[in-house]
């Protein structure tokens, strides 16, 4: 299977076509392991949908849920134009691509939001965004860890989020590691609506 036929139905979100289909590139060049382990290895940090097998692929559709949903408020998504609802949801559901790292550590590597950003920028001969339209999903992605930006040795690593796409990217991932808030995914680990 196709890595982009796990996400069929977000990338069927996406309206801008030249997004979609770098959008589709990248979800094609991430590891495998993307697809199969948790969003957290000890469970601590996410919902109970986000553990177990594919915990991070549901984790990552969530988080783009969230997003999803809250443009589509026109009090939240008027602030924005369709091109930057369209590469915030992108990064949302690409933003932990590489938490494992390029090859599959054990445990999560703090900067994987670099690791992420740096990767789509790597690829960006092959992506179909403007210079401008991949340096913001490289934004986003790089902060949407908010607040949390010390590895564990208390060093100062990742940049804290400061434009309202950051903060909006940021919110949505945040939100969907909350164990407060819970959604139900089918078999085939599409959210049931």
């Amino acid at each position: 299977m196709n890595h982009s036929e796990y996400f069929l139905k977000e990338i069927n979100c996406i309206k801008n076509e030249k997004i979609k289909n770098s959008l589709i590139y990248m979800i094609e060049k991430l590891p495998d392991y993307f697809f199969l382990v948790a969003a957290s290895s000890t469970g601590k940090y996410h919902p109970k949908y986000a553990q177990g097998e594919g915990g991070l692929l549901r984790h990552s559709k969530a988080a783009f849920r969230i997003g999803y949903e809250l443009l589509s408020n026109p009090i939240i998504g008027d602030k924005y134009t369709s091109d930057e609802k369209d590469l915030m949801l992108m990064g949302l559901l690409i933003h932990d691509g590489l938490k494992l790292g390029r090859e599959e550590s054990k445990y999560t590597k703090f900067e994987h939001p670099i690791l992420m950003a740096n990767y789509i920028d790597e690829q960006k001969d092959h992506l179909e965004l403007s210079d401008e339209q991949r340096k913001l999903v490289c934004e986003v992605i790089k902060t949407h860890m908010g607040p949390w930006t010390t590895d564990y040795q208390g060093k100062e690593v990742l940049e804290k989020p400061k434009t309202k796409y950051q903060s909006f990217v940021h919110m949505c991932d945040y939100l969907a590691s909350k164990k407060c808030i819970e959604m139900q995914f089918d078999d085939d680990d599409n959210i049931i609506l």
